[in-house]
């Protein structure tokens, strides 16, 4: 990897889920326990039908709750306050990721699809906390998901990022696309390696590539 390729970035976006804190730690194994609960108790329908919704929604509008608000009507905030009340003690600090990106020049930018308050909780829970300038919701973005280009650019410009200066860290490779034609690096936070045009990297250690990345 080569660091010159960030040379000019001067703002760091990093999604939430399974990027900040990595998949085994198994956090979001319980938003998706709780999102199944909740589109049972919602919609009236037992657990197989509710999995089943909560997946396909999940592929066709990018999140479960963007096909819930656009197929059933469906109220996000009581949503999004039910489906955040999990365990966070299966976190844990990660000082050198803390160290290493409090080493990043420019911004530092939380964006997830999740909601704010959820995402400060993981922030605190990883030791991440005061770091970042700024942390988005889906509800800054109007409820409207990632990989959606409206809320990319609802977000961005409510931040004053310029994409051309700017990364950005997803474990979603759908939601690489958009920064990647805004003209931001790309780094694909995941176990497995994907190969795309809207890809510029990969990593399976966040904490190693950005020390590689800061020096």
């Amino acid at each position: 990897m080569a660091a010159e390729f960030f040379r000019d970035t001067r703002a760091w976006v990093f999604d939430l889920d399974n990027t900040l804190y990595p998949p085994e730690m198994r956090l979001f194994d319980q938003i998706e326990a709780r999102m199944t609960a909740y589109v049972m108790a919602s919609l009236g329908v037992d657990r197989d039908a509710a999995n089943r919704l909560r997946r396909d929604y999940w592929a066709s509008y990018g999140t479960t709750l963007a096909g819930l608000m656009a197929v059933h009507a469906l109220d996000p905030e009581p949503y999004l306050v039910d489906v955040h009340d999990i365990d966070f003690s299966v976190l844990t600090p990660d000082p050198d990721l803390r160290a290493h990106i409090a080493a990043l020049p420019g911004r530092r930018i939380v964006y997830t699809n999740g909601s704010a308050p959820y995402a400060h909780r993981v922030i605190e829970a990883r030791g991440l906390s005061g770091l970042f300038d700024a942390v988005y919701g889906v509800e800054d973005a109007g409820y409207r998901p990632k990989p959606e280009a409206a809320a990319f650019a609802q977000v961005f410009q409510r931040d004053g990022l310029d994409p051309a200066r700017a990364a950005m860290f997803e474990d979603d490779p759908r939601n690489l696309a958009v920064p990647h034609d805004l003209g931001m690096r790309t780094v694909h936070v995941a176990p497995e390696r994907l190969e795309a045009t809207h890809i510029h990297h990969h990593t399976d250690d966040l904490t190693g590539f950005l020390a590689r990345l800061v020096g």
